[in-house]
């Protein structure tokens, strides 16, 4: 196959063709959709231990002596409370309330901050910081100093730990530690996009060949499985977590898509903060909920939701649940029909399929 010369692709981009795994297009990258298969991949992250490579994130870093400031003012959380050694997720907004995109912010320092992006929004992402800079620190971009892998499930620690002397289960979730996974200089970040315990590593991408094949090795034992992006869907739809251009966009506000909890109004001032202090007056216009198939069919993204029979919401995303063995989804609704328990139709190749509004996230470790 002849990729596209514009096509990225990640440093493990070898290893994934020469392990035959399928690849597809994403966000502008050649990726691996899965290995041995997406039911595989996802039950071997739910009951033991999984590894991807998500080297087509970005990474940004922010630092300098206002470097507080600046992080306060571009995302929505308050990153002034993060001590260091802290994970934060948080939002870029536009002015007008919508995402940009969502991150996670470390705090490295007192006044070093490294943000990861989404793949497909990095570039817009450090211009969007970038311009919006007016104190005394840098916005770096940083993407082409790091390699991520993820390490997912409950055997996660168990694997990754026979690599490193960090003490891994001091790390507690949504913090991280600089040290050394298989000798290679890593960031270990307890983090994470599919509802299990686990590890995300920031490592240089020339040693991310190494890195990986040493996790697989070490995770022979357990049951591991290299996993590719279909799992990670599935993984990640069935915990509620947002992937951007679905549940989240430049039209969608935090408040909008159950995300008030990353917004912290009473930090000061921020981007985005006077349209949503607006949304709070007159009240969201759409709220995200989830539903369950209760006919037969699965919900794709785009397909319109029906309430009584009159079009009112659209599907954000939606597939099987490999854990629960239901057909699941999301969707935005008005705010007075987001309700739990709910009959709803989707409309599927032209027929209305009845569906209820559903509790989420749709499974949650124990």
């Amino acid at each position: 196959m002849v990729l596209p010369s514009a096509l990225k692709r990640t440093p493990l981009h070898s290893t994934h063709r020469r392990m035959g795994a399928k690849m597809v297009v994403f966000g502008g990258w050649d990726m691996p959709v899965q290995y041995s298969g997406i039911l595989q991949e996802h039950h071997a992250v739910r009951r033991a231990v999984g590894l991807f490579d998500v080297s087509h994130m970005g990474e940004i870093e922010i630092l300098g002596p206002e470097a507080v400031a600046a992080v306060e003012f571009l995302t929505t959380n308050a990153a002034s409370r993060l001590r260091i050694g802290q994970v934060q997720y948080s939002g870029l907004l536009y002015d007008h309330g919508g995402f940009v995109d969502d991150v996670l912010v470390h705090r490295v320092a007192e006044n070093h901050f490294f943000v990861c992006v989404n793949a497909a929004n990095q570039e817009k992402d450090f211009e969007h910081m970038r311009a919006a800079n007016r104190w005394n620190a840098t916005v770096e971009f940083a993407s082409e100093r790091y390699a991520q892998l993820a390490v997912q499930g409950p055997r996660a620690l168990d694997t990754l730990q026979k690599l490193t002397v960090v003490d891994l289960a001091a790390i507690r979730y949504y913090h991280f530690a600089d040290g050394e996974v298989a000798g290679v200089a890593a960031r270990i970040a307890r983090t994470g996009y599919t509802g299990e315990d686990g590890f995300e590593l920031y490592i240089a991408p020339e040693a991310a060949a190494l890195v990986w094949d040493r996790v697989l090795d070490a995770g022979q034992e357990f049951g591991i499985k290299p996993c590719g992006l279909g799992a990670r869907n599935t993984l990640r739809l069935e915990a509620k977590m947002a992937l951007y251009g679905h549940e989240i966009d430049a039209s969608t506000t935090p408040f909008e898509a159950g995300l008030e909890w990353i917004v912290k109004m009473d930090k000061g001032e921020f981007l985005g903060r006077a349209a949503l202090e607006r949304q709070l007056r007159t009240g969201p216009r759409r709220k995200l909920v989830g539903f369950e198939m209760r006919g037969r069919g699965i919900a794709r993204e785009g397909y319109q939701v029906l309430v009584d029979g009159v079009p009112r919401g659209w599907v954000t995303s939606g597939g099987p649940s490999p854990t629960l063995n239901k057909n699941i989804g999301l969707c935005y609704l008005p705010p007075e029909l987001a309700t739990t328990g709910r009959s709803i139709q989707v409309v599927i190749r032209g027929q209305a399929v009845d569906a209820e509004t559903a509790p989420t996230p749709f499974y949650k470790r124990l």
